[in-house]
Parts: C-alpha cells; structure tokens; sequence
C-alpha cells in the first residue's frame, strides 16, 4: 500500500491517510481481507509519528471499513456491520446535498454536476484497472 501525505496540506495528515485508504478501498487497490501495515511500519514509512496512523486506523475503524483483530493485525473489512452501512448511506446524502448546493451558488448546473461526478467515477475505475 503506497500512500503519500503533505504536511503542507490543509487538511490534518491522518485525515490525508483516511482519505487515501478509503479511495483505495473504494477503487478496490486494497480489497475485502487484505492486512494493512502495522502504525509502526506505516509511520516510518511516511516519516510520521505513529499516534497519527493510529489516529487514522481508529477513524478507519469507526466507519466500519477495517477491523483490528488483537495479535494478528488490521484487515480491510469484507463487509461493513448494516448500521455503518446505514450511518454510511446518511454521510453520502449529507454530501450530496452540500455538493448541489455548493453548486447552485456557484451557478453549476445540474447536468454538470453529474458530468463531473462520472468524470470522478471513470478515475477511480482507472486507478482500478492500473
């Protein structure tokens, strides 16, 4: 798992891991059972300190995509409890209604902004298919 952050970034570095282990999934470059590197291993790989990986594995944790399993490791989840999956569905409405209304200010029309959301989807296909 390769992952990059930038400590001049605005946003907080285990948010930027968070992100990143999230597209990942989502793109399927980390699939359903495969381990993730230990805090340890992943701080020194990212030159970080490791409270902040485990800061991000924690917030991971929370939104049901990976599961800690004591003595063994962290592993992407094969699939998310049904309340995640419902707190998940809740978040992505919640998103959905800031990006309309972020684009009716910005006087993007409706058919662009779905134009710009399959745009969003056919990169994540790529990275898929790399």
């Amino acid at each position: 798992m390769l992952l990059h952050v930038n400590a001049g970034d605005e946003l907080p570095i285990y948010r930027q891991i968070v992100r990143q282990v999230a597209d990942s999934i989502a793109g399927g470059r980390i699939k359903p059972g495969d381990q993730l590197p230990s805090h340890r291993d992943l701080a020194a790989q990212l030159v970080i300190a490791p409270l902040t990986v485990k800061k991000a594995y924690d917030e991971l944790e929370r939104e049901g995509l990976i599961e800690t399993q004591r003595g063994r490791g962290t592993f992407v989840r094969e699939r998310p409890p049904a309340t995640v999956a419902a707190e998940s569905r809740e978040r992505l409405r919640e998103a959905a209604r800031r990006l309309l209304t972020q684009a009716a200010l910005c006087g993007v029309p409706f058919e662009d902004v779905v134009r710009v959301l399959e745009e969003a989807k056919e990169k994540t296909t790529e990275r898929t298919d790399s």
